[in-house]
């Protein structure tokens, strides 16, 4: 898959980023070179995030996103939130043993998101066009992401009856989960937090893995 896109002199940076994740580059950077040039594209007006500098959308868009791979299982993932596709695309890219699910109620991103899956082929990747508490599917998914999204409470309050009861949240935060994780509802418990080592990114970034208590 050839990205032939006037953003190719950034590869490079996108290989490295990715090899030093231990994942597969010569693989996902063409697929995510694509996605880098769509997001910047249509950025230009539709606003789909406010990073406009696509060097900048490698280490805070794409290998942020690639960074929770390690803590992620195979089966069903709901993205909530997802806005443009992150991390749920890149993860979809990365993982096609995992069937993607990207929740978002901004019209503009769904559309994006839609035109990015058929670019890309992807075929473990859908759009539900929603807002989170509003998706029919209680207990379809055996993990749950949010970027950013909300704290950790209202995450749950949104999306908590999306997971399987084995299932798992998988938030992505700025290292500042300690108030969160005391005020989590009855039911739920933090089960680990994984500091993020993202290439290029300077920010405190960590994983915090939530489920139900015993």
């Amino acid at each position: 898959m050839n990205s032939g896109t006037a953003l190719d002199h950034l590869s490079p940076d996108l290989a490295r980023g990715i090899a030093a994740l231990g994942l597969d580059a010569g693989t996902l950077t063409p697929p995510l070179m694509q996605y880098l040039a769509l997001l910047h594209k249509w950025n230009g007006t539709y606003n789909l995030t406010a990073i406009r500098d696509p060097a900048d959308m490698i280490p805070k868009h794409l290998l942020d996103s690639l960074s929770i791979l390690p803590h992620m299982q195979s089966g069903a993932l709901a993205d909530l939130g997802t806005g443009p596709g992150l991390p749920g695309i890149p993860v979809a890219l990365a993982r096609p043993d995992i069937q993607v699910s990207l929740v978002e109620s901004n019209g503009k991103k769904a559309r994006f998101m839609r035109e990015a899956i058929r670019v890309l082929k992807l075929r473990n990747a859908r759009v539900v066009e929603a807002r989170i508490e509003a998706v029919d599917e209680p207990g379809a998914y055996t993990q749950i992401t949010a970027r950013a999204l909300a704290t950790l409470s209202e995450i749950l309050a949104f999306g908590g009856h999306l997971l399987a009861p084995e299932g798992r949240l998988l938030a992505m935060k700025a290292r500042t989960t300690e108030v969160e994780a005391e005020a989590l509802p009855a039911g739920w418990v933090v089960e680990a937090r994984h500091v993020l080592a993202v290439p290029g990114l300077a920010a405190d970034r960590e994983l915090v893995v939530v489920r139900r208590g015993a």
